[in-house]
């Protein structure tokens, strides 16, 4: 007779009240927790290698300029603006759900645990890891006072009962506030979540650069890039404004370091409301302006040379401080001139800015240090229609050249070397432009974080959390005392939950102070 095995049955299908339970469970565990704390970690990684559209926009505008296709997927998958991508805050949202579900159900059991009393002797104290024991001509209430006196200087929590036998114990336990910085440390993670999701929905974060001379006022016209929060109310922006007074910046001159910066710093005067008198401030890295619940950073700076263009009929077509954004350590910058007021046909110009320009016949005109040593504009000249004029946003430090001619001279090219005070000549009398002095600009983080009070509150407390999770050892102690037998038996005995201490010692040492109380002193 074959013995055939019967056909293994499948497993029925969760009801949806139990799969969703158990989803839940998976989701409120302590390993989902750290899984996503890991991967917040990781996802953040792009954010601190690819430069940010609302901290550095020169620099993504410089990957963009460099290689437009790397760019253009940076833009699919939001890696310029990775903290508020939805997959950085899908994996954000995740992690807060799961540290609610995870860490209310357990504060109930860290609390019960802060308030607990010391826990009853065990039958056999002569069994733990270390012990004393010896006889006692005194009473065991005696030595009940002797052992809490002691134990209480070593800020036991004490607890003294009679067992079912009649002898009397003595139960010392401390190091709660490891159990109390288990329960700080994970409802403080909680809190720096709420804080900085609060600040990201109410706040907001805008950039701005600003010419040395020039001013800037809190309002949505003036920024730059300004990414607002879900929740936030134009209406709440703080009514300051400043004045760029000046910028000063200095260079390392020689080594291995030249041209690295070495201090820079934005001399403002700043009104903090429509009518109050101005003050001044002093504007460095680490040192913002603080204006009502705004800060003001200084991130960056740059140059910003002053142009004058005059079109074909000789008119002022445009003058003014043209920002040209940095390329690289030498503080190369490259920008657009765009001239729409110009008659009889619109004016565009592109190219770079070098502060100390030398020419090299492989790398052509360049610069060899950021400070401006020997200034020079390298321009190409365009004219046409520069599509200003149908509606369409531009970027200001974008050419759109689809309507634009090149000018030529001869046939080729017409470029253009301009040093502070030369005028050069547009070809076939199209105008002239000149350069006419130099200012330097700073790029400017302009914020705004409800909730960073709240979130900084969070991290102190769980540091304060986690340094007496890892450094406070927890203890218990028990003294037993038994009359029965004539003379008074007395039993030492700890338990140290932790490693690392020398309990054995510790024992002997109380052993010794609480026979000290008891055997030599008389009883008053």
């Amino acid at each position: 007779m074959l013995d055939r095995k019967s056909p293994r049955r499948a497993a029925p299908a969760l009801p949806p009240a139990e799969l969703a339970r158990w989803a839940w469970r998976q989701l409120t565990s302590m390993r989902t927790a750290l899984i996503l704390l890991f991967m917040l970690a990781v996802a953040a990684i792009p954010g601190s290698v690819i430069p940010q559209r609302d901290v550095a926009p020169a620099e993504v505008f410089a990957v963009r300029q460099a290689n437009p296709t790397l760019a253009l997927w940076y833009e699919r998958l939001g890696l310029f603006d990775v903290y508020s991508s939805v997959w950085f805050s899908a994996i954000y949202l995740l992690l807060m759900v799961s540290l609610i579900g995870c860490v209310v159900p357990r504060s109930r059991q860290y609390w019960n645990a802060w308030r607990a009393a010391p826990p009853k002797a065990p039958s056999r104290l002569s069994r733990l890891p270390a012990s004393e024991q010896w006889s006692s001509a005194a009473p065991a209430g005696r030595i009940g006072d002797a052992a809490q006196d002691v134990l209480g200087r070593q800020r036991f929590r004490l607890r003294r009962y009679t067992d079912d036998d009649g002898r009397l114990v003595v139960a010392a336990q401390r190091g709660r506030l490891r159990e109390g910085g288990n329960l700080v440390f994970h409802v403080s993670l909680l809190v720096v979540l709420v804080g900085v999701a609060y600040g990201s929905v109410y706040g907001f974060r805008g950039g701005a650069l600003v010419v040395e001379g020039e001013g800037f006022s809190n309002t949505l016209t003036q920024y730059d890039e300004f990414t607002p929060g879900a929740r936030f109310d134009p209406a709440t922006l703080t009514p300051f404004s400043f004045t760029l007074d000046d910028f000063a910046v200095t260079f390392e001159t020689e080594g291995q370091q030249r041209g690295a910066p070495r201090s820079f710093s934005a001399d403002l005067s700043y009104v903090a409301e429509p009518g109050q008198d101005p003050q001044t401030y002093d504007l460095r890295v680490n040192h913002p302006l603080q204006v009502g619940a705004t800060s003001v950073f200084l991130i960056d700076h740059g140059y910003a040379p002053l142009v004058t263009v005059r079109d074909g009929n000789g008119d002022v077509a445009f003058r003014g401080s043209v920002p040209f954004l940095n390329r690289d350590s030498s503080l190369t910058g490259q920008g657009v001139i765009k001239v729409p007021d110009a008659e009889p046909e619109q004016l565009g110009f592109g190219g770079f800015f070098l502060p100390t320009f030398s020419f090299d016949p492989e790398l052509g005109p360049h610069s060899t240090f950021p400070d401006a040593l020997r200034p020079a504009l390298v321009l190409t000249a365009y004219r046409g229609d520069l599509g200003m004029d149908d509606g369409r946003a531009q970027s200001v430090y974008v050419l759109d050249k689809d309507r634009l001619t090149q000018f030529r001279d001869d046939g080729e090219p017409f470029r253009l070397l301009l040093q502070p005070g030369e005028v050069k000549r547009l070809p076939d009398g199209a105008g002239s432009i000149s350069f006419d002095g130099l200012n330097r600009m700073v790029a400017l983080q302009v914020s705004s974080t409800p909730g960073r009070r709240v979130a900084l509150g969070g991290v102190l407390a769980a540091i304060a959390g986690l340094v007496a999770t890892l450094y406070v050892r927890p203890r218990r102690v028990w003294v037993r005392a038994d009359p029965r037998s004539g003379a008074t038996v007395v039993e030492l005995a700890g338990l140290d939950r932790e490693t690392g201490g020398d309990l054995a010692t510790d024992l002997h040492t109380w052993a010794a102070q609480i026979r000290m109380r008891t055997d030599f002193e008389e009883p008053k």
